[in-house]
């Protein structure tokens, strides 16, 4: 049966986007299976009543914070208080399901793993143990697992571990695989089924890296080579959606964001820039943006661009604090 064009032009032989903010739209008529399947492929199906929430946690004001904010990514405007974590924690890397937000470690506990509700406002509740105590490892999931590559595990070197987690269930990490070198103070993101960690500083020399290493995320096993950011980097940020994962800032402070596609392997290509040049900032991301907040120098900026674009950030509204050293994730990230 040949597809046809009915007077409100409710089914189209060319998909047509759903209309209304993501995280309140509800796709109206009737619509085809393959409109389906291409608008959720592309991240950007809506989800009736579904707010798409970035939670920035931890960090550092002047000492180390335990402090959890939330922002409403679709919009602009300040953060607002959450909850806490259970210890003030610098250096802390977030994952998340739909529902669940994930903050582990940090500089002042090397292998604690928290977790919130991210739909609700309260403080963090215990999960377990990273199976490798470090902190400011890269951090990335899927809708069920949340990922952990490389860390600092104090004193002279890095360590290669990966490890995970059920998200909707608590307990400690179990291993994973390695990394394919001795890594920390890297980042990570993802799409539904493949994870990403890049930069950061490599053992023994302590030099700055800018490997990017993917593995599965629905197995087990070592990183494989994806390709090479634009510069060597450390304590960097990085978010995504479900097809392009963002890079943004560094170390020396550098105000640049690159981009990969996660699908594919090869080296970071030229987004645009940030409002300033920050090292040790956060990013979460929805569908459509992603947004990155503190940093040092010590910021309360929170900024943000358009996914599918290219170009600068803009101004989003500032956190509850002038934060650096934090960790961010989102209910509506690449991996989900």
């Amino acid at each position: 049966m040949s597809q046809k064009n009915w007077n409100a032009g409710i089914i189209r032989p060319v998909a047509v986007a759903p209309a209304g903010p993501y995280q309140d739209g509800a796709a109206s008529g009737v619509w085809t299976l393959d409109q389906v399947s291409y608008w959720q492929k592309q991240g950007l199906w809506p989800v009736a009543g579904k707010t798409v929430r970035g939670i920035f946690a931890g960090g550092e004001t002047t000492v180390a914070t335990n402090i959890i904010s939330y922002i409403t990514i679709s919009s602009t405007g300040n953060a607002t208080d959450f909850g806490d974590l259970l210890l003030a924690q610098q250096y802390v890397k977030g994952c998340a399901s739909s529902t669940r937000g994930i903050f582990a470690a940090g500089q002042q506990d090397f292998n604690s793993i928290d977790y919130i509700t991210i739909a609700s406002t309260s403080n963090a509740i215990d999960f377990g143990d990273l199976s490798v105590s470090r902190y400011s490892m890269a951090a990335f999931n899927s809708s069920t697992r949340g990922v952990f590559a490389g860390g600092y595990p104090g004193g002279s070197d890095m360590v290669n571990t990966i490890d995970y987690i059920t998200i909707s269930s608590t307990g400690n990490a179990t291993d994973f695989g390695d990394t394919q070198q001795l890594l920390g103070f890297n980042v990570g993101c993802s799409s539904s089924t493949r994870g990403i960690y890049a930069g950061g500083i490599a053992a023994i020399t302590f030099a700055l890296s800018n490997s990017i290493s993917y593995v599965t995320i629905a197995s087990t096993g070592n990183g494989s080579d994806f390709g090479d950011l634009l510069t060597v980097l450390s304590s960097l940020s990085s978010a995504s959606n479900s097809t392009r994962g963002l890079f943004g800032g560094g170390s020396d402070d550098v105000n640049t964001i690159q981009y990969i596609t996660i699908a594919t392997t090869g080296n970071a290509t030229d987004f645009g820039d940030l409002t300033g040049g920050l090292t040790n900032l956060a990013a979460c991301s929805s569908p459509t943006r992603v947004t990155f907040g503190g940093g040092s120098p010590r910021t309360n900026v929170i900024q943000y661009v358009t996914i599918a674009s290219t170009g600068n950030a803009t101004d989003f509204g500032d956190l509850t604090a002038a934060t650096l050293q934090l960790g961010a994730c989102s209910n509506g990230n690449g991996g989900l």
